[in-house]
């Protein structure tokens, strides 16, 4: 079992005094001590066991997160903000007791400048909910983790997703934060200009700190024009090299692929199976084009060129806006469908990024890996920017299980450090990474902790999640 996690019995005691304050200020209908609620909060995607806060609140705007956040200070009682739940790393786990802050109710989309191509939001709007805002203005938001997160949650993981090799990911999306403090002090970050030299960068700061720092209450973030032509396609490929192969030759050569994804032919049959399609079970790859009608043509016919030399088949075109969006779903469901290869099981998400030159080198070591487990470990992720995952399939209730798949984790981040890689592109560190934080980062790492003892002395932001304290 992991230490960190061992730590939730470790938990500050709850003050009685506080749950009175908190319901002064948010209403009894907005604060829950019930045990179902509690558990909701307590756990998320990953394959930690659950640890409850001890109540859940819910505010509306950044006013109440102020005097919630006040209200715990005074008590040095931990807070925990909750997005959506969908995080992979244990991130909302209250494993030292505390309040959990949901943002759900938070979901306004406060202002949309169409002329600056961007929008302000509150912190508890859904990417999907936003793009169903914006549908009109020929604008979107282009960040797609899979699930339908929150964009304060994942603007506080640095998140990205399918489209990242070509719009990049939160870290340069997001334009300006609200943010409250500690000790429940309202901060805002940048300006919603596309360039400051004005001081630090303090809305990179909180990018990536996963509520370590502070709670983001409002986001501003970058929109962008809906391309004149989309088309989508699927390759398969003989081995995972060749699939590899063509995605590192296409992005050397510039080519501008919106999206570029891999799925190995266990996932393929994992996904057929959930989500009723027909793909060939052979290694994968999913590719969208974003651009005019010639430059998406002259696109796909570059990468079909660089995929018939790897020795791929035909590619088979989704043009339709329906067909496109079936596909994307297919593979944005790869991760539930993953689950139901084997019933009742939980899955080990992996999660490495290697420098693009590396990838291939990365991906090959790793599938012997999982071919000498002898295990089921789906293989997919984002290889148009090196970011790939393995799905570890283990059964939650067997130490021994659990113990294999934390090994075979921990080799697949050894192998993308030693490739000058990092330990996450995009689940974030959590719970569940911290043990790789001196490895990464050596004496960074204590950078990181003087910011935090700096901003938050009495270390009630998450705690417990990045790094130990």
């Amino acid at each position: 079992m992991n230490q960190p996690i061992a730590s939730k019995f470790l938990r500050r005691q709850f003050p009685a005094a506080l749950q009175d304050e908190l319901q002064a200020l948010l209403g009894v209908g907005r604060v829950s001590t019930a045990h179902a609620v509690r558990e909701h909060h307590g756990h998320d995607e990953s394959h930690f066991p659950d640890a409850l806060p001890d109540v859940v609140v819910f505010p509306e705007t950044t006013e109440e997160v102020v005097g919630v956040v006040k209200a715990c200070a005074k008590h040095k009682f931990p807070v925990i903000p909750y997005g959506t739940g969908t995080s992979l790393e244990g991130h909302i786990l209250a494993i030292h007791g505390g309040v959990s802050l949901d943002l759900s109710r938070m979901n306004h989309v406060l202002d949309v400048h169409a002329e600056d191509l961007d929008a302000v939001v509150q912190a508890g709007v859904t990417r999907k909910a936003l793009n169903a805002h914006i549908k009109d203005t020929g604008l979107f938001f282009p960040i797609d983790p899979g699930a339908d997160a929150s964009i304060g949650g994942m603007s506080a993981t640095r998140a990205s997703g399918t489209a990242a090799v070509r719009y990049g990911t939160m870290k340069e999306n997001v334009l300006a934060l609200t943010v409250v403090l500690a000790d429940g002090r309202i901060v805002k970050t940048g300006r919603r200009t596309k360039k400051s030299s004005a001081g630090y960068d303090l809305t990179r700061l909180f990018v990536g700190s996963e509520g370590t720092l502070g709670v983001i209450t409002e986001v501003t973030v970058k929109l962008y024009p809906q391309p004149e032509a989309m088309s989508a396609a699927v390759c398969c490929f003989p081995n995972m090299v060749a699939a590899a192969n063509t995605v590192i030759q296409s992005i050397q050569m510039g080519v501008p692929v919106a999206r570029c994804d891999f799925v190995d032919p266990l996932c393929i049959k994992a996904i057929n199976h959930h989500s009723k399609t027909t793909f060939q079970e052979k290694p994968t790859v999913f590719f969208e084009f974003h651009g005019s009608e010639s430059s998406v043509k002259e696109q796909a016919e570059t990468v079909q060129a660089i995929a018939a030399d790897q020795g791929a088949e035909e590619f088979q075109w989704a043009t339709k806006p329906e067909e496109r969006s079936k596909l994307w779903q297919a593979r944005h469901d790869a991760y539930l469908a993953c689950l139901q290869l084997q019933p009742g099981s939980r899955i080990i998400s992996t999660d490495v990024c290697v420098p693009i030159s590396r990838l291939a080198e990365c991906l090959e070591e790793t599938e012997k890996d999982i071919t000498a487990s002898g295990r089921l470990v789906p293989v997919l992720g984002h290889i148009g920017d090196g970011n790939f995952h393995l799905c570890i399939i283990i059964d939650p209730n067997n130490p021994d299980d659990i113990l294999v798949g934390e090994q075979m984790n921990h080799r697949l981040v050894e192998r993308a450090i030693a490739m000058e890689g990092t330990c996450t592109g995009e689940h974030g560190i959590g719970c569940g990474k911290m043990e790789f934080m001196d490895v990464e980062h050596g004496d960074g790492v204590d950078v990181m902790r003087m910011i935090k003892r700096s901003m938050d002395p009495d270390n009630i932001m998450n705690p417990g999640k990045i790094f130990a304290m």
